[in-house]
């Protein structure tokens, strides 16, 4: 029998798996490859599927030396280390450093699933050493999953929302589809992500301001099955305002703008609020450590709203935008493109520059090469803003997943409030990232997330089904 031809509600699935991302696809083949039987429920349609992980690019994975996609070596402690950086010590140390250590798996296991990837990366990102890209994005690699796991025999449903987890005590006796439908399955595993696409969830953190929020992410993660378990009793970790946000460019779509919104400019101009006044340090780290900071620094500045400052030289600096930057031959003219106060605009482009080293810059490395003088100051790459023509580019909050989520253990069980495991309740991916990133977020770190802890969810049912190794 053909798979569409199956009837999911007449059948009852050794696991099933509700989300069809990166998480709930390594989960699906785990438990598939242990000898389970797997259905994979996606709420979005078959050509969106797949949640964030379409619009990713990579994953950042330890190793000690070289491999045929990563540079040098990045090791366990310098990667908890830059973690530790980013979340200022905001994680569970043992499932954070599980994970990390987990990571250097992850190429081996995914490229001997069908997922190609690409030489190291060079440029001005600085992750050849620490990042393996897909070899055609998250797409690509998405594609290359799904034919394993149809090939294993995993079942696939679109356009099917699940609008309740149905829970006894902390066992998950099936789930409710949107038709009222119901599926059940011994064991349950939730890879449905989390709540960015839900503006009035997020105003719950943000307030008003979440309204001027754009959604680089799925339209798709709208946070029914995170509100379900939350409502039944499931312990829940991190903060309702924590969250994966960049600066994106302002013109992108309210929904699914992906990488492509995304403004690199950052650490090569200067960051203005729509008074003209900068307000934080563009050069802190490199971009890959500090762009996930930026969608929060822009929420929280009037009406969410600002714009990168660079010349001619410091756009040659980084990847280009999908979106043309509005420019002209002087700061005066593209003040009054871009709505701000030119005189204001002048006098802190002005004092920027004369605040900067008279040295080049090195964007190569951490070159200190800071202004002196400024509230705030810039710490690396301060090069002067006076070689025309000038480019502005508006930024807004552009979100990508929320952080809070389901509380875990090491072997992926969801927690009860009192910490208690489920006995047949999993997650992986976003609905757990609050895990590992109380806030913060590091380049790539997502995907890692989903593929170890979506391993060790399909390995965790598997095994306790008695199928196979289950990993």
């Amino acid at each position: 029998m053909y798979t569409d031809q199956i009837n999911i509600a007449e059948t009852h699935w050794d696991v099933l798996v509700i989300g069809a991302g990166n998480a709930g696809l390594c989960a699906a083949i785990t438990a598939a490859e242990a000898g389970c039987s797997v259905l994979v429920l996606d709420s979005a349609p078959r050509d969106m599927r797949g949640g964030n992980t379409r619009h990713t690019r990579n994953l950042r994975a330890q190793h000690d030396a070289p491999t045929d996609v990563l540079t040098e070596s990045y090791s366990l402690d310098e990667y908890y280390d830059d973690l530790l950086r980013v979340t200022k010590g905001v994680t569970n140390e043992s499932l954070a450093k599980m994970t990390l250590e987990k990571s250097a798996e992850l190429t081996g296991w995914l490229g001997a699933r069908g997922v190609r990837f690409q030489p190291a990366l060079t440029g001005t990102l600085n992750l050849g050493r620490t990042n393996a890209f897909f070899l055609g994005g998250g797409r690509a690699m998405l594609n290359s999953l799904c034919r394993h796991a149809e090939g294993l025999g995993v079942v696939f449903r679109y356009d099917t929302e699940v609008s309740a987890m149905n829970l006894d005590d902390g066992f998950c006796e099936g789930v409710t589809l949107g038709d009222n439908t119901e599926v059940t399955a011994t064991k349950v595993i939730a890879t449905a992500g989390g709540f960015e696409a839900n503006l009035d969830w997020l105003a719950e953190g943000w307030g008003d301001a979440a309204q001027n929020f754009l959604v680089r992410g799925t339209p798709y993660n709208k946070g029914v099955v995170l509100r379900s378990l939350l409502d039944q009793g499931i312990k829940p970790v991190g903060d309702v305002d924590q969250c994966h946000a960049v600066a994106i460019d302002a013109r992108a779509p309210k929904y699914d703008g992906g990488i492509s919104s995304r403004i690199d400019g950052v650490p090569f101009g200067v960051v203005v609020n729509k008074h003209a006044k900068r307000f934080y340090d563009e050069g802190e780290d490199f971009w890959p450590k500090r762009y996930a900071i930026w969608g929060r620094l822009v929420a929280a500045q009037p009406d969410q709203i600002g714009y990168v400052i660079v010349d001619k030289i410091g756009a040659g600096r980084f990847m280009p935008s999908v979106f043309t930057p509005i420019s002209d031959d002087t700061l005066e003219g593209l003040a009054g493109l871009l709505d701000l106060d030119p005189q204001t605009l002048g006098q802190t482009v002005d004092e920027f520059n004369a605040a900067c080293p008279p040295a080049p810059i090195d964007q190569s490395i951490l070159d200190g090469k800071a202004t002196s003088g400024l509230n705030p100051e810039k710490t690396n790459w301060a090069a002067p803003i006076a070689v025309p023509p000038f480019y502005g580019f508006p930024l807004r909050p552009g979100i990508t997943f929320t952080y809070m989520g389901v509380a875990v253990n090491d072997k992926a069980q969801i927690l009860m409030a009192d910490g208690t495991p489920s006995p047949n309740l999993f997650a992986a991916g976003e609905i757990m990232a609050g895990n590992i990133l109380g806030q913060g977020y590091l380049a790539g770190i997502g995907m890692t997330i989903g593929g170890v802890f979506g391993r060790l969810a399909g390995g965790s049912a598997a095994r306790m089904l008695n199928k196979g190794t289950g990993e």
